[in-house]
């Protein structure tokens, strides 16, 4: 079965948004707002994949992948990360200019070119930006990470990822000294507007915003 680039964003994007709803189904006005697309848009994507057996549409539920759909999304996943492992491993990309490459490159059909970047770059188990990368049967070890914002509490943590992956953002957590594996230790709690006050590697301490917060990944240090 033959599967559009547009079909592709549109299943990489419902897997997307099922992992961060963990499981729920998508809304199509979430959709919308994801893909920045029209509404009447979107319900026509959705038919065109309902019909290929690659979503499923609950009403009052929203839309849920097929396993048949689901195995495309993580296929294209796999792809996409190991990309960005490649854009900066091999070619010094920084973390922050990976992503829209890849989002071009995602698309590219061989398997036997994915297998052999995958043994090129030693199997990664993840990108630059801490995600998992999927094998070659769509398998990853979920990561048990929770957004900063999440525990609102005093402690310390490991920084193990990012749920957003733009360059302004990318941009100032470099700016910060702020990389993946580092300790984070939260020495503040803002209940007013939710602001952190937080010291990374010993570093002297900055605050992070609420928003901020909410797309760094963590686990906590018992």
């Amino acid at each position: 079965m033959e599967i559009s680039l547009v079909e592709e964003n549109y299943i990489k994007a419902i897997y997307k948004l099922q992992s961060l709803n963990e499981g729920e189904g998508v809304s199509t006005s979430d959709l919308s707002r994801h893909l920045k697309n029209k509404a009447a848009s979107i319900t026509d994507m959705l038919k065109r994949l309902s019909l290929k057996k690659l979503i499923q549409y609950q009403k009052y539920q929203g839309v849920f992948l097929t396993a048949k759909g689901e195995k495309i999304a993580l296929a294209v996943v796999r792809k996409h990360r190991l990309w960005e492992v490649f854009l900066t491993e091999k070619l010094h990309f920084s973390w922050d200019e990976v992503h829209d490459i890849a989002e071009q490159m995602e698309h590219i059909k061989s398997e036997e070119l994915v297998k052999r970047l995958d043994r090129y770059l030693g199997h990664p188990k993840t990108d630059p930006h801490g995600d998992p990368i999927p094998d070659d049967k769509g398998l990853f070890r979920a990561l048990q990470s929770k957004t900063l914002s999440h525990y609102k509490r005093k402690g310390k943590f490991i920084f193990t990822g990012v749920t957003e992956h733009s360059p302004a953002f990318l941009q100032y957590l470099s700016s910060i000294n702020l990389k993946i594996g580092q300790a984070l230790l939260i020495e503040q709690v803002n209940e007013f507007d939710g602001s952190l006050k937080v010291r990374i590697n010993k570093q002297q301490p900055c605050f992070f915003s609420e928003k901020v917060s909410a797309n760094i990944l963590v686990e906590a240090i018992k």
